[in-house]
């Protein structure tokens, strides 16, 4: 079974609802890393020396390979990534070797399965 891993840097706000389609995708798990912050095309905006942007969060994905471009397009769409500049980005990257995950191998087997 081969993996992808799926980062999605995301305005925190929007944090649970691309956990629940994520897993309604069928991510099987996930890690969430809080106060990230970025910059885009756009310079960060400040008020006398504060910054005015949202914390972001990083939300990394293990998930089958077979599964991951249906995952980040479903992320994208709960984020609204199209919606507004700045709402944040995801993208998916491959894993050449992955250990502590036989309990989501078994179910991914099954869905993988399915889907083929």
């Amino acid at each position: 079974m081969h993996f992808k891993l799926i980062l999605a840097f995301v305005e925190d706000r929007s944090t649970q609802a691309v956990l629940d389609a994520a897993r309604k995708a069928g991510a099987t798990g996930s890690t969430v890393i809080n106060q990230a912050r970025g910059e885009g095309v756009e310079k960060t905006k400040t008020f006398f020396g504060l910054s005015l942007e949202s914390q972001r969060d990083v939300i990394m994905l293990l998930v089958e390979e077979h599964l991951s471009r249906h995952i980040l397009e479903t992320i994208a769409k709960a984020a609204g990534f199209g919606a507004k500049p700045g709402s944040g980005i995801a993208f998916q990257i491959d894993v050449e070797d992955a250990v502590g995950i036989d309990h989501q191998v078994r179910k991914l087997t099954q869905l993988v399965e399915e889907e083929i």
